[in-house]
């Protein structure tokens, strides 16, 4: 299934910007958090990665950090640009080990799950 990143808005409702392309994410491995229905954990939030929040992603039993080669995954490190699940994203911040988001390249769906004022107080790049 292909995305057409001009079709989709961010939750600042302007054209979605990529997330990252070193490392590559985002559920299409697109660079960006672009969605669709086959993406069943809404990998919708841009995040800027700490370290706070890999070792709680992996105490909740979702190791992002350790490389698995066999699936061309070379594990990820604090200062990396990724695209989480909106409830993983969520959950942490609930747990206060939310990183930051980067709003311009977070998808707009992610408001389904998320409300803009709590994205909003982890945003990077708005004040």
């Amino acid at each position: 299934m292909n995305v057409d990143m001009d079709d989709s808005l961010n939750v600042l409702g302007e054209t979605l910007k990529p997330c990252s392309t070193d490392p590559v994410t985002g559920f299409f491995r697109d660079g960006c958090c672009n969605t669709g229905p086959m993406d069943h954990g809404k990998h919708t939030v841009c995040c800027l990665l700490t370290d706070e929040f890999l070792e709680f992603s992996k105490s909740v039993g979702n190791d992002l950090s350790t490389p698995r080669p066999k699936y061309g995954f070379d594990g990820l490190k604090a200062g990396d640009r990724w695209c989480l699940c909106a409830d993983r994203w969520a959950q942490a911040d609930a747990n206060g080990a939310a990183p930051h988001v980067v709003l311009e390249s977070t998808h707009i769906n992610t408001l389904e799950t998320i409300p803009f004022e709590i994205l909003r107080l982890k945003a990077l790049d708005v004040n």
